[in-house]
């Protein structure tokens, strides 16, 4: 399994400058993934304006967005675009995890949609598909084309119709920051929708959990988790929150276990020490990142 860190861009106050520092710290030690989560109404970075900051600092690590919400964003034209500029800015180290987005005031806040979220998020991939594939032109100009299979993506969600998409649309699955059973059950139906679609191989299955280390480490990851998510999940990420080196071995190996094939770890402090701790605490219980 690997293992990739998050970036803490969604954690409030970051300063611009961190974001490339953590991003080159996370590549120097080992990480295979730097990550970054979505949100609309909130004091976050924009994800793909942070891995634009973390590609230049740079030159192997993947870039993961766990997820981009793309629904909200509307136009899919310009996605398509901005996620192809990235992909090249990147040297074709992007992997989009795309979702429909869980937070109701971000919806609201981009304004009324006059189709089903789930129909808007299908019209919208086909569209990005035909953009990637270079079918975009006008009588003097176009879109180029990127290399086949560029950007890899993946779809987060539990209803049946996120599996199908992925199986549809891309080369896996992004699963929740919380709840094993989530996880294993998950992993089972994008499988299964993945044999159903005629698929070879099987689905990339990417999961997420929170970590914090060192000093206080519990009330920094109590303080972030109850800004970021209130009282609706906040239980059940921080039950899932390593908060020792101990408890983060524990958690490695239990979703190493259920066949996933990526973890990132989230971090819920803008510390960088936070990116040396995470990787000697997994260095201490495996031999390798990768």
């Amino acid at each position: 399994m690997r293992i990739g860190i998050g970036l803490p861009a969604a954690i409030p106050g970051i300063a611009g400058p961190e974001i490339g520092t953590w991003a080159e710290l996370a590549e120097n030690h080992g990480f295979a993934s730097a990550g970054v989560i979505d949100r609309l109404v909130y004091d976050n970075l924009d994800p793909l304006v942070a891995l634009a900051a973390a590609a230049a600092r740079t030159e192997r690590i993947e870039l993961l967005t766990t997820v981009l919400n793309v629904p909200w964003r509307r136009n899919a034209v310009v996605l398509a675009k901005q996620l192809a500029s990235l992909d090249r800015l990147a040297c074709g180290r992007l992997t989009a995890g795309l979702g429909l987005g869980g937070w109701p005031d971000d919806h609201e806040a981009a304004g009324p949609s006059t189709m089903p979220m789930g129909a808007l998020m299908d019209d919208m991939m086909a569209t990005m598909h035909r953009v990637w594939a270079g079918e975009l032109a006008t009588s003097n100009a176009t879109i180029p084309a990127l290399p086949a299979g560029r950007p890899r993506v993946l779809f987060g969600g539990f209803a049946a119709a996120a599996f199908q998409r992925a199986a549809r649309f891309g080369d896996g699955w992004v699963a929740p920051s919380f709840g094993l059973g989530a996880l294993t059950d998950g992993i089972a139906a994008v499988r299964a929708a993945w044999r159903d679609e005629g698929r070879t191989g099987t689905p990339r299955v990417v999961v997420e959990r929170y970590v914090c280390l060192g000093p206080d480490a519990d009330d920094i990851a109590d303080h972030y988790l109850e800004h970021y998510y209130g009282q609706a999940y906040l239980a059940a990420v921080r039950a899932d929150t390593p908060t020792t080196a101990a408890e983060l071995s524990r958690e490695i190996d239990r979703l190493a276990a259920t066949g996933c094939d990526d973890v990132v770890l989230l971090p819920c402090s803008t510390d960088l020490t936070q990116v040396a701790r995470v990787a000697d605490a997994v260095e201490s219980t495996r031999s390798v990142l990768a």
